[in-house]
């Protein structure tokens, strides 16, 4: 469930893409970010950074379209949103407090949060997300300079980054208990 919340803007955003205007789109997905983040304030949980952080990126990045360039490329619209879950990752990691750990804290027992690894395993895991979405940028920015290349090509970098980064965040937990006997649930699932 908890990977279905952190994805469902991103997902909209994507779909609405296909059969609405950019502009509908990054609102739609933004509105859905703050939906995600009133779930978590009504159960009791930490507001979280990359939902927040999403809802503002969207919003902003659609009352750049509704003030300055309506008619700007689908394209160039998921080049700004690559750019901008980047310097989210990024910027969760450079705070010091990387995203996964809000959704990690929430998901384990105290004792298990307060291992030796847990904090880096959670820098790794942003890590691996703050790496896919660098090359869902890269793919769209490629695409975007290249017009000659099929529109597919970007699709599948976008849908194996993102698809390795849910793998690896499924992982990586399952490989430190082996590798160190940290608990199974050291790292929030990716079901």
């Amino acid at each position: 469930m908890t990977i279905f919340l952190i994805l469902a803007p991103y997902g909209a955003f994507t779909f609405l893409m296909l059969v609405t205007s950019a502009m509908v789109s990054v609102f739609a997905a933004s509105a859905i970010c703050l939906v995600t983040v009133a779930i978590d304030v009504v159960r009791g949980r930490s507001v979280k950074i990359l939902a927040v952080g999403s809802a503002v990126m969207f919003a902003a990045i659609g009352l750049s379209l509704a003030l300055f360039d309506p008619a700007i490329d689908t394209l160039r619209i998921k080049l700004l949103v690559d750019i901008g879950i980047f310097l989210i990752s990024l910027g969760s990691m450079l705070v010091r407090h990387p995203f996964t750990l809000q959704y990690a804290l929430e998901s384990v027992p105290a004792e298990t949060a307060a291992m030796p690894g847990f904090l880096r395993a959670n820098y790794i895991i942003t890590g691996a997300w703050t790496a896919a979405a660098l090359l869902m940028a890269a793919a769209n920015l490629v695409l975007l300079y290249v017009p000659g290349l099929p529109l597919w090509s970007s699709l599948a970098v976008a849908f194996a980054a993102r698809n390795s980064a849910i793998y690896f965040t499924k992982w990586y937990p399952e490989y430190r208990q082996i590798k160190y006997g940290t608990p199974a649930r050291a790292l929030p699932d990716a079901r």
